[in-house]
């Protein structure tokens, strides 16, 4: 269905961080920078695991589809807020930002059904390692990375078809990036039916794979506990160390967002939460998978040191 704007608003007003002129050239050079280094780290992280045979495995092929989202996840807000500091505009289209919406709902969906599929990957692993070959298959790893990318579309035209059917007054200025919270907050019409709809989807499909992280760690953890020796039982808390930092980093950080709409405006709040979600943790994910994990260094350095024989 196409959205259809409602009311003849035709742009909304992206406030950014500061208004100050001196501050927006040191702005758009660090967010410049952090979308490069997130765009970098995210496409050395999957050359590194397609191009080595060892990476070859479910939680790799997790990872890698993990670092698309990621990239996907920076590139809706990012880009926009560079070329707004750039032509001195905080103008986006309605059109423009229902768009930016329903990319920021797919792929920070994505992202989180991504992360419950890596913890049921650890899950098998630790807790039943002889069937893990059996039951982590490349057939169901393609058919659940399918289940999370076609549930979280699900989740984005939802919300979509949802806010595209509100009207909006004269007050249309946005904290950072187009989010429905925010939209809801906005709109001039009823929006009980709404709000109840979006936070029940944002409870099914960002819940449930909270739901299934914790399942998951909670068994992972009685499992670890049992085993005898010290050395085993830091070996296998050490195999999700870094899964553990990116999901409370990602939960962490998409919490006080969402806390932060909630609450009465505060745009300062807003817009810091907002950046250490959609900008900070698509950054770090990368360097922390990596830096603790020696056969991803390994593949980095084979792919950026070539080797001569």
């Amino acid at each position: 269905m196409e959205p259809q704007n409602l009311t003849g608003v035709t742009e909304f007003f992206l406030m950014g961080l500061s208004d100050d002129p001196e501050l927006q050239p040191l702005l758009f050079g660090l967010f410049l920078s952090m979308y490069l280094v997130t765009v970098l780290g995210n496409l050395l992280l999957i050359l590194a695991v397609s191009s080595d045979p060892h990476l070859h495995t479910p939680m790799y092929f997790f990872l890698s589809n993990l670092s698309l989202a990621d990239i996907g996840f920076s590139t809706t807000t990012i880009p926009k807020m560079l070329v707004n500091i750039q032509t001195h505009s905080k103008s986006i289209t309605y059109a423009g930002c229902l768009a930016q919406m329903s990319f920021f709902f797919l792929f920070g969906c994505l992202d989180s059904v991504l992360l419950a599929m890596m913890a049921y990957d650890r899950f098998v692993a630790i807790c039943h390692p002889l069937r893990y070959p059996v039951i982590m298959n490349p057939c169901l790893c393609g058919v659940l990375v399918l289940v999370s990318f076609f549930s979280s579309l699900l989740d984005s035209q939802i919300h979509l078809l949802m806010v595209s059917q509100l009207t909006f007054c004269t007050n249309v200025e946005i904290h950072f990036f187009c989010d429905a919270p925010q939209l809801l907050h906005l709109a001039c019409s009823d929006t009980s039916i709404h709000t109840i709809l979006i936070y029940f989807m944002g409870a099914i499909l960002g819940g449930m794979p909270l739901s299934g992280i914790l399942c998951s760690y909670t068994r992972i953890v009685s499992s670890i506990l049992r085993v005898p020796s010290t050395g085993g039982k830091y070996k296998a808390f050490s195999t999700c160390g870094s899964h553990l930092s990116v999901i409370c980093l990602f939960y962490g950080t998409g919490l006080g967002v969402y806390f932060s709409s909630s609450v009465p405006p505060s745009p300062r709040k807003s817009a810091v939460a907002s950046v250490m979600y959609t900008v900070v943790t698509p950054m770090l994910n990368p360097f922390i998978y990596s830096l603790r994990n020696k056969d991803i260094k390994r593949a980095l350095l084979v792919c950026i040191i070539p080797k001569y024989s």
